[in-house]
């Protein structure tokens, strides 16, 4: 059995700092650690810091999203593929993008070495406009050989990411979604051995609207005017997910959460 532990958004500096306080504790109970890296750099994407303390605590795989481009850094992460496992959206428009949209990772676990696949995919409902998610993974697992497939949704609406889980229910090990930073509780184990959770949460600061101040939200909502969003301060929570794999399939799947006192 091979158990994977999935860290929802890490979002700037204080999610950084939650995550290598918490990750190497929750890799006792995990072979594998795939993080989302999404928000990783001041709320918006990822660069070389935040991607080497993310690996530093532990960290086999990192993720991104909508945000992926918006640091330089990432061309040359995505560049050094042996130090930086980072795996961007699959199915961007442009075909032609850096770096993979999916990885294989021979997994050592407590019975042998099993293969596990990460899949990044960007849904399309109130997002931009990308390549459709659905047939990017169909086409992806024709391919065949790719072992137990673990594919993060980062999308905004929870009706897409529940309609591509039940479309790949028994041929993906796991669905979770990521993206609107809110844990949501609808984790369970599909018919046919998929685990899903429509979105795992995010990992950064507690008080806050998404990881941002509070006071820059509430004033754009209350005068519908433009406001400056800054990375809210003070104690931060990680929000993760468990999904125990046997098979190619998931026979586990338990949602986690830990908020800073």
């Amino acid at each position: 059995m091979m158990r994977v532990v999935f860290v929802g958004d890490v979002f700037g500096q204080p999610g950084r700092r939650v995550l290598g306080a918490q990750l190497p504790g929750l890799r006792q109970r995990a072979d594998f650690a795939i993080v989302n890296m999404e928000n990783a750099a001041g709320g918006f994407g990822v660069h070389r810091d935040a991607a080497d303390s993310a690996l530093a605590a532990g960290a086999d795989c990192l993720t991104l999203g909508n945000h992926a481009w918006h640091h330089k850094d990432i061309y040359a992460l995505l560049g050094d593929e042996l130090k930086y496992p980072i795996v961007r959206p699959l199915n961007l428009s442009d075909p032609g993008a850096p770096g993979v949209g999916w990885r294989t990772f021979d997994v050592k676990t407590a019975t042998g070495t099993e293969r596990l696949t990460v899949v990044n995919l960007l849904g399309r409902v109130f997002m931009e406009a990308v390549a459709n998610p659905f047939r990017a993974i169909d086409d992806l697992l024709e391919r065949g050989d790719l072992g137990a497939v673990f594919v993060d949704m980062h999308a905004e609406a929870t009706s897409e990411k529940q309609a591509l889980a039940w479309h790949l229910d028994g041929r993906v090990a796991a669905v979770i979604g990521t993206h609107t930073h809110v844990p949501t509780a609808d984790t369970r184990i599909l018919p046919g051995g998929t685990a899903f959770q429509a979105d795992a949460g995010f990992t950064g600061p507690h008080d806050s609207v998404i990881g941002s101040e509070v006071g820059g939200p509430v004033q754009k909502f209350l005068t519908e005017r433009p406001h400056r969003f800054g990375v809210a301060a003070g104690r931060a929570e990680l929000n993760a997910v468990f999904v125990q794999i046997e098979a190619g399939k998931a026979v586990g799947v338990e949602r986690y959460r830990y908020v800073e006192e």
